[in-house]
């Protein structure tokens, strides 16, 4: 049996993906409940009218403010956000699930959405970060 952070870590090792483990939820959890707190119009007016206020509401880390800030979906990935979560900002900022996402991707909208009606992301090509294949 493998052992399981030798499992986890693993999972680090796939390009382009961060799976969202229990460590990134923890490490995530203000940011996250930060996101959720935009469900509510009146949240939304105050993060709309004093950003970097409105953030310190939160016990947030000082980068996961400033990846909120500057719109980093993918910073804020990587420091626990959670996509479904941070939904809940781009709506917040007019923008559809597919235009936040191909900005994480670096393609237009509109060759991320041929990519997906495609079926995705092609299987060849890099699959490992250390492995370089």
């Amino acid at each position: 049996m493998t052992d399981i952070h030798e499992y986890l870590e693993e999972l680090e090792d796939i390009p382009g993906t961060r799976v969202f483990t229990a460590a990134r939820a923890r490490k995530g959890y203000w940011l996250n409940q930060f996101c959720m707190s935009l469900m509510k119009e009146e949240n939304r007016e105050a993060f709309r009218k004093d950003e970097a206020a409105y953030l310190d509401n939160y016990p947030m880390t000082a980068e996961q403010k400033q990846a909120v800030l500057d719109r980093d979906y993918n910073r804020a990935l990587d420091l626990g956000g959670n996509i479904y979560f941070l939904a809940k900002l781009f709506s917040s900022d007019g923008k559809s699930f597919v235009q936040a996402v191909s900005t994480m991707t670096g393609v237009s909208v509109e060759d991320y959405q041929a990519m997906m009606l495609a079926g995705g992301r092609s299987p060849e090509g890099l699959r490992s970060k250390k492995g370089g294949y």
